[in-house]
């Protein structure tokens, strides 16, 4: 098992912030076996103000380019990103499109 902590920041309006959070509440069914299937045992998503933390722990089979490429070709996958944009944006220094960003582990007891 192998883990991984990203990060993204939302929208700061407390309203959007409430509606994005409502949507996590009951996140659609195609989305939760699109995760599954890629591999990804856990997911954990905390909030800080507006800053988003995710966990996943993921199994052998993972990785993030055939998770990317599976959701390319997943119509109901491209729906929830758009609609989940509406509240995201870009953390500072990220590249352009950029969503979550993968964090750096700088330290394990």
């Amino acid at each position: 098992m192998k883990r991984y902590c990203l990060a993204l920041d939302l929208i700061d309006d407390p309203a959007l912030i409430g509606e994005y959070e409502a949507y996590h509440q009951t996140v659609w069914p195609g989305i939760l076996s699109s995760i599954r299937e890629s591999g990804i045992e856990k997911m954990e998503i905390y909030r800080y103000s507006n800053r988003l933390f995710m966990i996943m722990e993921v199994n052998e089979t993972f990785s993030f380019e055939k998770k990317g490429a599976a959701d390319a070709n997943n119509e109901e996958v491209q729906r929830w990103e758009q609609l989940m944009w509406k509240y995201q944006q870009a953390l500072p220094g990220s590249k352009p499109g950029e969503k979550w960003v993968l964090l750096e582990k700088i330290f394990s007891l």
